[in-house]
């Protein structure tokens, strides 16, 4: 039932997707450019058609508004206290060498506003799992949710994340994307 749902909302926005997803069994998947809100909204509904076990990142605000934290949690959402991120990248670093299987998704940005830099954790944690990186974008556009390869880390993180954000400037959110 859940996934016909996930197809249904995605067909009825008249969204698609393309790429594949890899058989690997942990990674951490980032989303970009996030410029919406809606971004969730076609993020869950993609998630929930293809039936993927994502745990995701969200900030902690989320789950205080009446009615949307139980929603979130049985969504795989984790909170996230912004004002104080300390300790993580070592717990989700943690929680991914303590399972089998676990893949797990952010928004690099951190934020729906356009920004400069993004956020280093999702490379942080990455690398402390010794896990690959798996981009997905939104093109709002062309209405596509779009997977592409896994990026392998180096040591250079600055390096690596300035290639992962070349990759993603051919995308265009729906407010912005990526400078």
């Amino acid at each position: 039932m859940t996934r016909w749902i996930g197809r249904t909302a995605l067909r009825l926005g008249g969204w698609r997707m393309v790429g594949a997803f890899p058989d690997i069994p942990k990674l951490v998947l980032i989303g970009a450019p996030h410029s919406s809100n809606w971004d969730g909204v076609w993020g869950f509904a993609a998630k929930m058609a293809l039936g993927l076990d994502i745990k995701i990142l969200g900030k902690d605000s989320l789950f205080r508004v009446p009615g949307l934290g139980w929603l979130l949690r049985r969504f795989g959402v984790i909170p996230v206290d912004r004002s104080a991120p300390h300790g993580v990248v070592e717990q989700m670093a943690a929680m991914i060498h303590g399972v089998d299987r676990l893949w797990l998704g952010l928004a690099p940005e951190g934020t729906r506003r356009p920004v400069e830099r993004w956020k280093s954790g999702f490379w942080k944690i990455a690398a402390a799992a010794d896990v690959p990186v798996l981009p997905a974008y939104f093109h709002y556009p062309d209405r596509v949710i779009g997977i592409g390869e896994p990026f392998v880390l180096g040591r250079d993180m600055a390096a690596d994340i300035e290639r992962i954000r070349a990759w993603y400037r051919p995308w265009r959110g729906k407010y912005h994307g990526t400078p």
